[in-house]
């Protein structure tokens, strides 16, 4: 479910007509619902209750400060992958007790500034990881809280470059290796073990891939305890898909999702934190774009949009879907015909959809891309020197621009020509 919503034959954000917000930041731009992001982080809060846990949106899916304010001041915790994403979350006003800190490159300079700046844990992905987080924490005579990554060789059954569960992906440690590398952190200066941390993938569409890896986790939780390790923290990590189309079947629901994790792990005492990011953000925005041109072709339509590939990459990138809609709401029985719909950049890879069957739009119309909101404005680029679109939130009646688009002299004030030029 999301607050995208035709009214009176126009597409509203909310209670705003997307009209209004084009006519006042231009296009294109990303728009995101306040009540859907609220929704959607409350319904993984309630699949989970009564258990003790902890829900850490995944920054990475949608990074703008102000989105993590929101979901912060409703009691989100955040799953970092970089320095700059940690940054971002403490700029929003995130504990640092709240932060969780994942990836398989962190730096000693980025574990310095989670450990002087607070952190819940650290998910160690590697022994080399987990070595040089114990010098930088005895360095700074302090002790880092940790889970290790464990990878469980599931078959997430989602786009390849998605997957993060399987033997031959970068992620995490063998979890038939765990209990020597657990020994090893117990042994080392400046670590704390508190848990176990698994994570397999994202948009995943159905349970078991879960199940199977929950099991795992619950066997080695299990093992680890017996052998003196206090695990009392189970980092799930996230992935939990959402429908891109209108007429797919729908993924499975935060509800069903929670009464897995309870099956499988609840009896372990354990408090449970999940990473979800694209079902927190992903319905929650638009990209709206302008038809600049419509292109008849040699045996096919083309719709020209101002918006491109370095705006919503994914299409171009994983050969994603996007459903997209006009603005102004088709009557019924309208018309419509087969549309390569594609953006103004320099590469025939810039194109979001072939053959789509579209009612008909002129130039100047607008048009909305659904299910934008996760990995779209996280992903943008400047390429083809074409600015960053602005993003803008909408709660009810209005609206606020939380990203502006820069100008042409904010983005070529950022070089410099050396002086021998």
């Amino acid at each position: 479910m999301d607050h995208f919503l035709y009214r009176n034959g126009i597409l509203h954000a909310e209670d705003v007509a997307l009209p209004d917000i084009a006519a006042s930041v231009g296009t294109p731009f990303y728009v995101y619902s306040a009540a859907t992001l609220t929704r959607h982080y409350h319904l993984f809060t309630e699949a989970l209750s009564p258990l003790p846990h902890m829900v850490c949106f995944a920054i990475k899916s949608l990074s703008n400060v102000a989105v993590l304010k929101l979901l912060g001041d409703l009691g989100a915790g955040m799953d970092v992958v970089s320095g700059g994403e940690y940054r971002r979350a403490r700029a929003a006003g995130v504990p640092g007790d709240r932060i969780v800190f994942s990836g398989v490159g962190k730096t000693r300079e980025e574990m310095r500034l989670a450990l002087t700046g607070g952190i819940r844990q650290f998910n160690v992905e590697s022994e080399p990881e987990l070595r040089a987080l114990s010098e930088v924490a005895v360095s700074l005579g302090v002790t880092a809280p940790i889970t290790i990554r464990v990878n469980p060789d599931v078959d997430a059954r989602t786009h390849e470059k998605i997957a993060t569960g399987k033997k031959d992906n970068k992620f995490g440690i063998p979890i038939a290796r765990a209990p020597e590398v657990y020994a090893e952190a117990a042994s080392l200066p400046g670590i704390e073990v508190v848990g176990i941390d698994v994570h397999i993938g994202s948009q995943l569409t159905e349970l078991e891939p879960f199940e199977q890896a929950y099991l795992k986790v619950a066997d080695l939780t299990h093992r680890l305890r017996a052998e003196g390790h206090d695990i009392r923290r189970l980092d799930l990590g996230g992935g939990l898909g959402i429908p891109y189309t209108r007429s797919n079947e729908a993924p499975p629901l935060p509800t069903d999702y929670g009464a897995l994790i309870k099956r499988t792990v609840g009896d372990l005492g354990c408090e449970v934190e999940i990473e979800p990011g694209r079902l927190i953000s992903g319905n929650a925005g638009l990209l709206v774009a302008g038809v600049i041109y419509v292109k008849s072709g040699e045996g096919r339509d083309f719709l020209i949009l101002d918006a491109a590939m370095n705006d919503l990459a994914r299409p171009s990138m994983y050969g994603a879907h996007h459903d997209i809609v006009p603005v102004i709401e088709a009557p019924p029985g309208a018309p419509t015909r087969p549309f390569d719909v594609v953006g103004p950049v320099c590469e025939t890879g810039d194109t979001f959809a072939k053959g789509r069957d579209l009612p008909l739009v002129a130039e100047g119309d607008l048009v909305a891309f659904r299910s934008a909101g996760a990995y779209g404005a996280v992903m943008a680029s400047e390429y083809n020197s074409r600015p960053l679109v602005p993003e803008v939130l909408v709660k009810g009646d209005h609206f606020a621009v939380i990203r502006e688009r820069p100008s042409f002299d904010e983005i070529l004030n950022r070089d410099t020509i050396p002086a021998w030029l």
